[in-house]
């Protein structure tokens, strides 16, 4: 990650349209399927949600940059039973979600993003950290590196749990 830096100051509403752009990165993880578009997303009530009205109460995140230029970025959100994510465990529990260029991965920017984020989680007092996997993603075997376990499926998606007391 030579030439990738993290960014000093965390993600906030004005990082939303490039949260947006790594929710499409997430969600078009398969190479050769078509890639769904920002709104796309914005419309589909189940991606929405996890980054609608970006920067409220509960919602953190860190962005990754090479020179001036966002690459990647890690966030969660608290979600409640009535309203939640795919890889929801409790509300207690907030829901991470990442993304970074197609032309980054493999390069230390998802470990680093989700590195930075546990430590967040660690010195906020969050208890754990959750996501929703699905089992052909390359991006599982970063997850269990770095201690997520899984905790349940929903078809053929894993959910995951990261204990972040130290």
């Amino acid at each position: 990650m030579a030439d990738v830096r993290l960014r000093a100051a965390r993600a906030d509403a004005a990082d939303e349209d490039f949260l947006w752009r790594m929710l499409v990165e997430a969600a078009s993880w398969r190479p050769g399927e078509p890639r769904l578009t920002a709104s796309e997303l914005r419309a589909q009530p189940s991606h929405a949600l996890y980054l609608e009205s970006w920067g409220r109460a509960g919602d953190a995140g860190v962005i990754a940059q090479a020179g001036s230029a966002p690459v990647g970025a890690a966030w969660w959100r608290v979600f409640s039973e009535e309203r939640h994510g795919y890889g929801f465990i409790e509300a207690a529990v907030p829901e991470l979600s990442i993304g970074v260029l197609a032309d980054m991965r493999g390069r230390g920017v998802g470990t680093a993003l989700l590195q930075a984020l546990i430590e967040q989680a660690r010195e906020g007092g969050v208890p754990a950290l959750s996501l929703s996997v699905e089992g052909e993603n390359p991006a599982l075997r970063l997850y269990r590196r770095l201690g997520f376990t899984a905790v349940g499926t929903v078809e053929n998606a894993l959910t995951m749990r990261l204990d972040t007391a130290a």
